[in-house]
């Protein structure tokens, strides 16, 4: 793993959404491929208010993970920047807390 390799303690928290986006490389001399949306801003969101060491998701893409069966734990109401008071899920997975 990457602490192993090196001596670090890094965590992450993920958030995670999905649906449409606008795909595109953009800039001549530096040519950068990048993403945009409602969807990305709201995958930012999710990452931005989650927990280290947890996947955060919105509860449209936690009903279509747990109809792919993944098992997902409802977090309740969350404060989202810019979206109001939403329902978050958390992914259950085997890293949780570890990531």
């Amino acid at each position: 793993s990457i602490n192993r390799e090196s001596f670090q303690r890094f965590r992450l928290r993920i958030g995670l959404n999905h649906g449409p986006v606008i795909a595109g490389v953009i800039g001549a001399q530096k040519p950068q491929y990048d993403i945009w949306s409602n969807t990305v801003n709201v995958a930012s969101r999710m990452d931005s208010c989650g927990v280290m060491g947890r996947l955060q998701t919105t509860e449209n893409t936690a009903k279509v993970l747990m109809a792919a069966g993944y098992e997902c734990e409802c977090r309740g109401l969350t404060y989202v920047k810019g979206k109001g008071n939403l329902v978050t899920y958390f992914v259950k997975t085997q890293f949780d807390g570890k990531l």
